[in-house]
């Protein structure tokens, strides 16, 4: 249950974190990957919103990307408490948004999920591809997350998503 004041809402390139009692976090994606990022035992997460992969240029905001939003939340979640070896994830989006344009969203999919097989961080669950855009919400501190698809996306080609897994509560 989100508290009195409502969910934190995050957009492209912003991540927020807390610690138990904080509130709910909540974005919106298409292409876009949220990653949900949580240690259970500490009660801390956080969640991240990030556009690309990688950057190709200095002049773009550094947490747009993937590399650098991960570490930003990550490093974050550390100072409250966390334990780097209990940190585990939930990630969502990575849809394709536009046809005819390059499948950003299945490379940011690709991205996360390597990034974390890398890392040592346990996926708990995931909502990836497709050609719907989500709204997600996420407990911090119980590393509880549901997500809404939103209306279809005008596409030439579609994808089914990929299957949900674990506790990811669908509204």
């Amino acid at each position: 249950m989100s508290s009195p004041m409502g969910p934190q809402y995050i957009s492209q390139g912003e991540y927020a974190s807390s610690g138990e009692g904080g509130r709910s976090i909540t974005t919106i994606l298409g292409s876009c990957v949220a990653s949900c990022v949580y240690d259970e035992g500490a009660k801390v997460g956080g969640m991240n919103h990030f556009l690309l992969p990688e950057s190709n240029t200095v002049s773009a905001q550094a947490a747009s990307f993937g590399v650098t939003a991960m570490e930003l939340l990550i490093n974050d979640l550390m100072k409250l408490g966390a334990r780097r070896a209990q940190l585990k994830c939930k990630v969502f989006g990575g849809a394709r948004m536009i046809a005819g344009l390059s499948n950003v969203g299945q490379m940011n999919a690709h991205f996360i999920l390597e990034f974390l097989r890398r890392e040592g961080i346990e996926c708990a669950g995931q909502s990836l591809g497709g050609t719907l855009a989500r709204r997600v919400e996420f407990w911090p501190d119980s590393g509880r997350a549901r997500q809404k698809l939103l209306g279809e996306a005008q596409i030439f080609d579609p994808v089914k998503p990929s299957v949900v897994i674990s506790d990811i509560e669908l509204f």
